[in-house]
Parts: structure tokens; C-alpha cells; sequence
């Protein structure tokens, strides 16, 4: 186990707990949101489930809270919006906004389950190499490995309809970089609309667009991609990079244990993943922090 990658996390719990407590709604509870995100963290950083981190003895050789809620209080307590709302504000602050986010890239990760579980929430689509029952985040990162937006749906949901969600979640403007699942008018449209010039390779690349109306940014891409200029070409090889991301996070056991079922579930656990992840960054970028 990582001492020192615990460390920042709690630290940065503490800090976004400091801001919960001043609130009315949160004074009517025996435990803060921050202890809960605090219990359920280290049942995920240890690859455990929930009640496993509501024991005492499974606190050794770190601090632990004073009290600790039991197994029915962290069921509770983890499917209310304040929790889901706290991870990912622990999670904007392990980010580093000051650095570029002029390129983005976009796709998404299968995260398959036994195909004969009984989980009402999952669904058979296609995944890596097949099909495969379960369910996929799909999300927007920086260059530097950052998630800016994402979200967890059924692995049967439409990767086009998910992605002009998390576009419309863009707040400043660049290039998106993505392959051709999500080159189509409506999400040329929509990131034009919020700043970003979507760069996406064509199913067919060198044919003809007919007699259709093509959207700007749609043949400014085409531009880029199959004009034979140096800068498209270049900058369509940074969409390596997010690959590069999502296998590390295979590499941080973002898969789903046997304990994790039901969509809100998984998307609790991806997003404790995430945050674990985006802690370990910060390491990276600031050791002696």
C-alpha cells in the first residue's frame, strides 16, 4: 500500500469536507460526507468491499476516523447526490486547471461483468474484440492524462449520444480529438458550439460527401486529416495519448469486482477509480508535495 498517495487523498478530503460542514443539510447527519467518502475510498484504494472498511482492525498502520459508520449507514449514505458531488469535487482538485487543455481527446472504456450475472442495470454490447455484458465510461481527457468530463452508462448505450453530453460540458475551447464512432454532423455541430474543433478520421477516408450539407467544422476536419498538411496529421497522433490513459487505469484495477453491480454502484466505484488515479498524477507531478 501507498502511505504516502493515502496521505494526499485524505488531505484533500479534509479540504473539500472544511466546505461541506458549513452547510445546513449536512448538520442533520452523525457522519459528515467527508467521513463516508473517507470509508469508501479505502475500501476501493485497497480493493475491498464496503463493510470490509467499516471494521477497525482494517485500519492499520494509518489514521482512521473516530467513529465509523456501519454497513447499512455507507449503503444509505453512498447513493445520496451530496457523496457523488463530493468525489468529484475531490477530484477537480487534484486536477491541474493551469495546464493546457487546448487538445482533448475523447473515447471510451468496456467495463464488462460475467455474462450471466443477474444485474438488472447492465446490457450486452459490443466491447473489446466482442460482445460483452456490462457497462462503459466514456470520457474526455487532457493531453497530460486529466479527466475533464465522463460518465458511466450500459455498455449498450450509444457512444454518440453520450459523447454530446459530455461536449456539452466544455467550458473552454481547442481541439477534440476522436475516432470515427463520433464522426457525424450533430457532434461537429456541438463542438463548434462550445469552442472546440472536433477532429475525427472518417470510416472512408478520400470519398466523396456527395450533394450533403456538410457543417464547417465537419470539413475542417476532413481538411486536416486527409489534406496532407503536417499539423493534422501531427496533432491527430496526441489521440494515442487517451489510449495510453485508459490502460493505465486497467493498470489501477478500474475493472469491476464482483461486489460492484447496479449502475449507480459503478458509477461510485469508476469514480473513486478516477480520483485515485488523479492523485497519484499529482505525486508524479510534485513529489515533495
Amino acid at each position: 500500500m501507498d502511505c504516502e498517495l493515502w496521505k494526499s487523498i485524505t488531505a484533500q478530503i479534509r479540504a473539500v469536507d472544511r466546505n461541506y460542514r458549513r452547510r445546513k443539510a449536512a448538520r442533520k447527519f452523525t457522519h459528515s460526507v467527508g467521513k463516508i467518502v473517507w470509508v469508501y475510498l479505502w475500501s476501493v484504494f485497497n480493493d475491498r468491499p464496503v463493510y470490509w472498511a467499516c471494521k477497525a482492525e482494517n485500519y492499520r498502520g494509518v489514521r482512521q476516523p473516530r467513529s465509523l459508520p456501519d454497513q447499512s449507514c455507507m449503503s444509505r449514505r453512498l447513493r445520496s447526490h451530496h457523496t457523488h458531488k463530493f468525489i468529484r469535487a475531490v477530484i477537480q482538485r487534484l486536477t491541474d486547471k493551469k495546464r493546457g487543455r487546448l487538445i482533448k481527446a475523447i473515447d471510451g472504456k468496456p467495463l464488462p461483468i460475467s455474462k450471466i450475472t443477474s444485474d438488472p442495470d447492465a446490457s450486452y454490447g459490443r466491447g473489446a474484440g466482442g460482445i460483452d455484458k456490462g457497462y462503459k465510461l466514456h470520457a474526455i481527457c487532457s493531453v497530460f492524462n486529466e479527466p475533464i468530463a465522463w460518465e458511466v452508462q450500459p455498455i449498450n448505450i450509444s457512444e454518440k449520444a453520450v459523447a454530446k453530453t459530455l461536449i456539452n460540458q466544455l467550458y473552454d475551447e481547442g481541439y477534440l480529438l476522436a475516432d470515427s464512432n463520433y464522426d457525424t454532423k450533430k457532434l461537429h455541430r456541438a463542438a463548434a458550439n462550445h469552442g472546440h474543433q472536433l477532429v475525427a478520421s472518417r470510416r472512408k477516408p478520400g470519398t466523396s460527401l456527395w450533394h450533403n450539407r456538410q457543417p464547417r467544422s465537419r470539413l475542417r476536419s476532413i481538411e486536416l486529416l486527409e489534406g496532407g498538411g503536417e499539423f493534422g496529421r501531427n496533432l491527430f497522433k496526441i489521440r494515442k495519448r487517451i489510449e495510453g490513459y485508459f490502460g493505465n487505469l486497467s493498470a489501477d484495477r478500474i475493472d469491476l469486482p464482483p461486489w460492484v453491480r447496479r449502475l449507480h454502484r459503478v458509477r461510485l466505484f469508476v469514480d473513486a477509480k478516477l480520483l485515485i488515479r488523479a492523485a497519484r498524477q499529482k505525486q508524479i507531478r510534485s513529489p515533495a508535495a
